[in-house]
Parts: structure tokens; sequence; C-alpha cells
């Protein structure tokens, strides 16, 4: 069904759903996403459209915005956008604090409020590390095998990846050399060179890189699981899937946690901007 989702038919929908809805709609990359923003946005007055992807809704803003439109906005992930120094001409386009919505939800307290429920006290003291910093540091590799293959055009495939094919479920140390043959072999790109992928990574390495903006949440999250079952608990891997952490990471995201974003202020801002739309609830 996702496949059939195109920017004109969003764009379309919008355009006729505007004579039962005077105010505004937010466009949204997915489901998720408008778990998360539905929680602060104001129903009465604006509704949401669910894109089906970054493009998607990028280019359904851009159509709208040729027409004309009032009262549309549309949140997307930044990903690498701003490492790469592309970020979006339009206001009526943001982008997530950090690589995507998932690392903005991570880097609240509710990532806090998932160790104290999930992880070992004893555990957690033993490791004697910042959590978050090893979360970073190990995703920080996956996040540059992820930047390579867009800028090179490697078209790499990350999704339903192996980590225990690279990753020391002791340590959460990402050997970089079982990373590039494991994401390599999962995308059947068998022509690709190893050791030039690990040298073009290497060379991104060697300046510095904001880790909220390189990291992928999932690849994140990922790891996580791997460190609850081991390092930072004791957990069945099927306790602590991936999906289950970005659900109740979702749910132990707070008002006051979204309140304190750069995209919050960006949002009021484009209230102000665009009046009479609201797109906030009163209460936000």
């Amino acid at each position: 069904m996702r496949e059939f989702i195109t920017p004109d038919r969003i764009a379309n929908q919008i355009r006729m759903r505007r004579s039962s809805h005077e105010g505004s709609f937010l466009i949204v990359e997915g489901r998720n996403d408008k778990l998360v923003y539905e929680r602060f946005i104001d129903r009465t007055n604006c509704e949401f459209s669910i894109a089906s992807g970054k493009e998607n809704a990028v280019a359904a803003i851009r159509i709208l915005e040729q027409d004309n439109f009032a009262g549309v906005l549309a949140i997307v992930d930044a990903d690498f956008c701003r490492l790469e120094g592309t970020l979006p001409s339009s206001s009526n386009l943001l982008l997530t604090d950090e690589h995507d919505l998932e690392m903005m939800l991570f880097k609240s307290s509710a990532s806090d409020k998932i160790l104290s429920e999930r992880g070992s006290e004893d555990k957690i003291n033993k490791f004697g590390q910042d959590i978050r910093l090893t979360l970073l540091e190990s995703g920080k590799r996956i996040g540059y095998l992820r930047w390579l293959s867009l800028k090179d055009n490697l078209f790499l495939k990350f999704e339903e990846l192996s980590f225990s094919k690279f990753i020391d479920k002791a340590t959460l140390v990402i050997d970089t050399g079982k990373l590039v043959k494991a994401v390599k072999d999962h995308s059947q790109k068998l022509a690709l060179r190893e050791q030039d992928i690990q040298k073009s990574i290497e060379t991104l390495e060697k300046t510095a890189h904001d880790p909220w903006q390189l990291c992928c949440g999932h690849d994140i999250i990922c790891i996580l699981s791997i460190g609850l079952s081991k390092v930072w608990g004791s957990w069945k891997t099927n306790e602590i899937r991936p999906d289950i952490l970005e659900r109740e990471l979702r749910l132990a995201y707070e008002d006051s946690y979204f309140r304190s974003t750069q995209l919050y202020q960006l949002i009021q801002q484009w209230e102000i901007n665009n009046k009479p739309y609201q797109v906030l609830s009163p209460g936000n």
C-alpha cells in the first residue's frame, strides 16, 4: 500500500480536506512520528497527514507551496542534512533537532527512565562509564557507514541488519571491518571493496562530527537492546527487542522535554508567521 502513496496524492488529499477543515495540516514521515507529535498538537485545529517517507513529505510541501496553499507544515528527520550543509530553504519544512526523531527522544531524560526501569543498578554502577556516550561512540561507526553510502551512492541496506555479526556483546565495541562486511553482504553488493570502504570511513572520521547528527536512532536502540541483555541488564533478547524499547521511549517522552527543543520553538515561530493557523495545543 505504501508504494501507492505519492507526493501528488498527499497534496491532493490535503486540498480535498480543506473543505471540511479550516485549520492547519501537519505532514509527518510515518505513524511512529504521529504517535509522538500528536500528544503536543491541537487536534481540533490541526490535522495530520502521514507521508510514508521523508521524500514524500518534502515533495508534498513543495507542491502545496507552488499552489500558495496556506496552513501546512511538515516535520521530517534531519538525517545528514546538517552534516552535509543542505538545510531546507522552506519555512514550512522543519527538521528534528538531532539526526532523527528517535535520537531526539534518546537525548532527553526519557532514556534515563528506560535505563532506570530496564537496567540493573549493580551492573550499571560496575560499568562505570557514561552510557549515552558509550552508545554514541558505538553508533558513530554505523553512522559513518550510512553517511558514506549516501555520499557515494552505494545504496547499502541497513534494514534488518544483524548487529551480532559485528558488535562485541561484552564491551559494545563495533569492529569496523566486520561491520563493513556484514552490511556489504546484507546489501548483496559483492563488487564493493571492503578495504576501500574502510579507508573512506577513516577519512570521514578524521574530522570531528556531532554524534547527535551522525548517529541513527534505530542503531542506538539496537545497541541499547544488546547492552540491556548483558552489560547493563539480564533481559532475554525477545523481552527487549528494539521495537519494544522504541515504543517505551516514545511513551516516556514528556511534554516538558519537547518544550525544551529547538523544534518546539520553530513551530511557535511558524504559528506567529502563519496566523491564524495553530499547530501546538493550548497547553503547549
